[in-house]
């Protein structure tokens, strides 16, 4: 695929493939027009660009790293869980990939793009959340890192919270389930109550997160929303026929 498609298949922008090309770091096939078309063999050498990179090896070390032995992703994936492992709280989706790609690459010998992608993507998000604290007052912001320090594993808890609901609505989208109906309220209910235990009845948390949805049009790159258009105006439905508020 040509180099904007497999950012956005990736989540590493377009400037940053440029550069690492530069560096010698990963250089795709060119066509004879010169255009850079991107494979499997790139996708797994950006995915192991990414680990090294999050774990905080410099761009000469990993190039180092990664020029010695380029085909044996088995023991870079060991190395990498190893890493991973020390971040497992707010990476733990990154964990559960690594392990699928380590099984899928077991089983059939080759690597799994999906699962590599899935990496790639959850650690770009993780280095990047800083940019949403812009939408918080000083003061949420306060209450926010508090919650957190008194209850480290709520955030945790919070994110399975959610992955379970959207993966819900996602299902409920393809049945095609009718907005109005019992069970659509129930998923709007949960959506509204997962909200609210994130805000806390606290309106200056509740304005920034608005403000952060409303904004979705200059977001990083790097950062997706994490439920469909599809699952979006479902929810907005089913909300809707339940005539309830929500804070977003």
């Amino acid at each position: 695929m040509r180099i904007q498609k497999f950012a956005n298949q990736t989540g590493v922008t377009v400037r940053t493939l440029h550069h690492y090309d530069r560096l010698g770091l990963l250089q795709p096939q060119r066509t004879g027009s010169g255009y850079r078309m991107y494979g499997e063999r790139e996708l797994v050498r950006l995915q192991r660009i990414t680990v090294l990179k999050f774990i905080g090896c410099s761009l000469q070390e990993i190039k180092d790293l990664v020029d010695r032995d380029p085909d044996d992703l088995r023991s870079t994936l060991d190395l990498q869980q190893e890493a991973l492992e020390r971040r497992r709280k707010t990476l733990d989706g990154a964990l559960k990939a690594v392990a699928k790609a380590r099984s899928v690459l077991s089983e059939s010998g080759s690597a799994d793009w999906q699962s590599l992608k899935q990496i790639i993507e959850t650690i770009e998000m993780e280095q990047n959340m800083e940019w949403t604290k812009q939408y918080y007052s000083p003061e949420a912001l306060k209450e926010l890192e508090q919650r957190r320090a008194e209850n480290p594993d709520f955030a945790e808890q919070g994110q399975k919270d959610w992955a379970v609901l959207l993966a819900d609505c996602e299902h409920a989208v393809k049945d095609k389930l009718d907005p109005k109906s019992e069970q659509a309220q129930q998923l709007a209910k949960r959506w509204i109550e997962l909200v609210n235990a994130f805000t806390q009845g606290n309106p200056q948390i509740s304005h920034g997160l608005n403000k952060l949805y409303a904004d979705q049009q200059n977001w990083p790159t790097t950062f997706k929303r994490p439920w469909s258009d599809e699952v979006d105006a479902f929810i907005k439905e089913a909300k809707k026929a339940a005539n309830v508020r929500c804070e977003s």
